[in-house]
């Protein structure tokens, strides 16, 4: 599991850099034009901050040994797929029912810093 958690950072944290580029350079008119240019930089801003997160629960995993790490992971990888995932699409498409689920994102994302706060605290 802790490979998988550090691939998954690792690759996140990768798109998050090709992402953004794009972004900024290609997509920057069209982002502008539509006043989504902001939205796009949150979502690629919380890519990589779950990026981290991921590649410290990867090696957090590697010293104490808890399910709770694994699902903090699942977690994290899951809401950064649909908190960022959903603001691309919709920086892409316009299609706003999108922004009803990127709650749901934020929420995985919560749940997953609470669950590496309750292994660090409890040290099971």
């Amino acid at each position: 599991m802790q490979k998988f958690l550090l691939l998954s950072g690792a690759i996140l944290g990768g798109l998050g850099v090709g992402l953004g580029a794009f972004g900024a350079h290609a997509l920057k008119p069209m982002l502008e034009a539509s006043q989504r240019l902001d939205t796009y930089e949150t979502a690629v801003k919380y890519q990589f901050y779950h990026a981290f997160a991921l590649l410290i629960t990867g090696l957090l995993a590697y010293r104490i040994e808890n399910r709770l790490l694994t699902y903090a992971g699942y977690s994290f990888l899951g809401g950064t797929l649909i908190f960022s995932g959903s603001l691309y699409i919709l920086c892409l498409s316009g299609i706003r029912w999108l922004g009803a689920i990127t709650p749901i994102g934020g929420v995985l994302m919560i749940i997953g810093w609470v669950l590496v706060a309750w292994v660090v605290a409890t040290g099971e």
